[in-house]
């Protein structure tokens, strides 16, 4: 398990919006760009076909009808203009515009001269074709019924027998739900399957942390908030001690155990905003902000306790390198990234050079150097 910004499991249930995902929280503003688009599309492409009804002989009733019909069409037109100026469209304004376009139906069924020829039940595909893809479960069920009564309006006139209006309504209203429902089911499974291929991308299946192009996605939204507070960014690299040689003695199957353990000991102990990352190995990475090297190396030393008493049958320690930098303007946070974790894996064998299960600054000139080979992962 990973606090924070930790990838979405495989097993959580997706949100019902349009966001696919709750780590899709981040281009959020994004997806209602693209929602609001969509939307804005739809309601032109709505209004332009039903002008031409406008222009056709006998289509509309006369007088105070075609008034209404043109001005629901311009309506449309202006919500789709709306939609597209404001570039926002989040699950109340969809909800909205659906039950406006049930609405709108009625109308277009009361002004024209024979509801059964010009407007069949069948055009309120486009209403349900929207619910489903971008209404959760309790607003859908609310077109859904929105949907028996618009039927119920727009054939009332064409079948003066009660019964076989009632037929007729029945009929029509069930097969726009059934496809209302067939695509809302069709949509939610796209959703998991985005949402388990997200999951597999961002996480380290063995520990459940997130992986290293986890971390790497969420370094430009580091160095903007820092830059924004106006902190620093710290990496601590984490690498457990002597870990080769417990595989040696006890097995891989007895390392994997260690590592589950100590990232669940890990996970409980940084703070929700820090990212916590395996990068490989038994090396682990920490990325938080901080407003000086004494608050870092106060998370550092909680995280080195943690691991120190995570694991009873087989005592393990952690040594702990950490470096921090003041993000600047123009900064690519991706190569910043790497360098900020190169300076902290110094510190990090310098920690183990100096006796291990300790913690170990980097200084300011601090570069990348060669790793000692006695060294190993010990």
């Amino acid at each position: 398990m990973v606090r924070g910004n930790r990838p979405r499991s495989p097993l959580d249930e997706p949100p019902v919006g349009w966001s696919l995902a709750e780590v899709a929280r981040a281009v959020r503003a994004g997806d209602d760009r693209l929602t609001a688009w969509c939307l804005a599309a739809l309601l032109g492409a709505g209004a332009a076909l039903g002008a031409l009804n406008l222009f056709i002989d006998g289509v509309l009733h006369d007088g105070a009808a075609r008034v209404v019909y043109a001005a629901t069409m311009l309506l449309l037109v202006v919500l789709g203009g709306v939609l597209a100026v404001r570039q926002r469209a989040g699950q109340h304004a969809a909800s909205m515009l659906v039950v406006a376009g049930d609405a709108v139906y009625v109308v277009v069924a009361v002004t024209t001269t024979d509801p059964l020829l010009y407007a069949p039940p069948l055009m309120l595909l486009f209403c349900c074709f929207t619910a489903a893809w971008f209404l959760g479960p309790r607003m859908l069920t609310v077109h859904m019924l929105l949907v028996v009564g618009a039927c119920a309006a727009a054939l009332w006139s064409s079948y003066p027998d009660a019964a076989a209006l009632a037929v007729q309504v029945t009929v029509s209203s069930a097969v726009l739900d059934l496809v209302t429902v067939g695509v809302f089911v069709l949509r939610r499974r796209v959703q998991r399957l985005l949402a388990h291929t997200q999951a597999l991308s961002s996480t380290d299946p063995l520990t459940g942390l997130a992986n290293r192009r986890w971390l790497i996605e969420q370094a430009p939204r580091m160095w903007r908030q820092a830059r924004r507070e106006g902190q620093r960014v710290a990496a601590l690299v984490l690498d457990l001690d002597h870990f080769k040689r417990l595989n040696d003695a006890f097995g891989h199957a007895a390392g994997d155990e260690v590592l589950r353990t100590v990232a669940v000991a890990l996970s409980a102990t940084v703070r929700p905003t820090d990212v916590l990352a395996r990068t490989g190995g038994e090396e682990l990475v920490v990325l938080g902000l901080v407003s000086d090297p004494a608050e870092a190396r106060r998370l550092a030393e909680r995280l080195r306790l943690a691991v120190s008493t995570s694991c009873v049958e087989h005592q393990v320690t952690v040594s702990i390198g950490v470096a921090l930098v003041r993000p600047g303007d123009g900064d690519v946070a991706t190569d910043g990234l790497w360098r900020l974790v190169d300076r902290a894996d110094v510190a990090m064998y310098d920690a183990k050079q100096s006796g291990r299960d300790r913690v170990s600054i980097a200084g300011g000139a601090s570069v990348p150097r060669p790793r000692n080979s006695s060294l190993g992962t010990a």
